[in-house]
């Protein structure tokens, strides 16, 4: 008697799914809504960096790498393949330099075509 009624209750969930009809977006025929909390592309104001390397230290995928020359001169390095968009390199960063965005990655053929200078702050002179 049980497996009967599971099996009615079945039928009518699926007989409810078939009416309903499809639950998916016009795209590409109508532009894409994205819900308010997407987390894109990862950007950085190079004027607010200052270099100290949190938002490296906490990336958990390794997404971010700092290169540094010397004290004043560093270079951060973006690799969006690796990256997870979790937010942490945002909330790493106390000055408010890097941010995500509701922008996608653009297609590429090869992927270090990918990976993106953030910051690059002067290379050592000679």
């Amino acid at each position: 008697m049980a497996k009967k009624l599971s099996r009615i209750f079945l039928l009518s969930k699926l007989w409810a799914v078939f009416l309903e009809g499809p639950t998916t977006g016009g795209y590409p025929f109508e532009p894409l809504q994205l819900p308010s909390g997407f987390r894109g592309k990862v950007v950085m104001n190079a004027h607010l960096c200052n270099g100290c390397g949190l938002c490296v230290q906490d990336c958990p995928a390794s997404a971010l790498k700092i290169e540094r020359f010397d004290k004043q001169h560093f270079r951060i390095v973006y690799n969006p393949a690796r990256c997870a968009y979790c937010g942490q390199c945002e909330i790493s960063c106390h000055r408010g330099a890097i941010h995500l965005t509701n922008d996608f990655n653009p297609a590429v053929q090869h992927i270090g075509n990918l990976i993106e200078v953030l910051v690059e702050r002067g290379l050592p002179k000679g």
